[in-house]
């Protein structure tokens, strides 16, 4: 698995179309995702144009990056990434989005991708990485605790309002 930073266009110029084409079909193939996050109007039909506001919506914050993962040649995942969390009582790194193409699930992407997000985290000399799991999503919280996650905190969602889990993951230790 190859993770490549996808930088926000420059003005002007938008994701390219092709790219945005495989963006969609990654996002479009995680309907039950969507269907809980309540990020896209209709889950069951994502549209390039909205993939591309929600990543311009990204790109505006700072300290974001959007890391796309490949497989011989194939887009099978996104991760996005924030330096800091905008509460100051959160001095860690957060993972904001890890999604694999859903025809990949069980294949162990998710894995190697929050690995490889991690080692970017600690090459960083960052000390933990955080997120934060809705909480009605229990398989992406087993997903989460699995990998070595632990539930640290429960606030709502800075974006959507909605009950969450804080999980953290101490990078120190092996």
């Amino acid at each position: 698995m190859i993770l490549d930073p996808l930088l926000p266009p420059s003005p002007g110029p938008s994701v390219p179309a092709p790219l945005l084409t495989e963006l969609t079909a990654l996002y479009a193939s995680n309907h039950e995702f969507h269907a809980l996050s309540g990020d896209f109007p209709d889950p069951d039909d994502i549209r390039p144009e909205q993939v591309a506001a929600a990543l311009a919506e990204e790109w505006v914050l700072p300290g974001v990056d959007v890391l796309l993962a490949r497989s011989f040649g194939r887009l099978i995942g996104i991760a996005i990434t924030l330096a800091h969390h905008p509460g100051p009582s959160d001095p860690d790194p957060w993972i904001g989005l890890l999604m694999v193409d859903a025809s990949l699930h069980g294949q162990g992407h998710g894995r190697r991708l929050a690995s490889l997000v991690e080692d970017r985290a600690r090459a960083a000399d960052r000390r933990a990485v955080r997120l934060a799991v809705p909480a009605d999503n229990p398989k992406a919280l087993a997903f989460w605790t699995a990998l070595g996650y632990e539930v640290v905190d429960h606030r709502e969602d800075v974006r959507l309002k909605r009950p969450c889990a804080v999980l953290r993951k101490d990078l120190t230790t092996p």
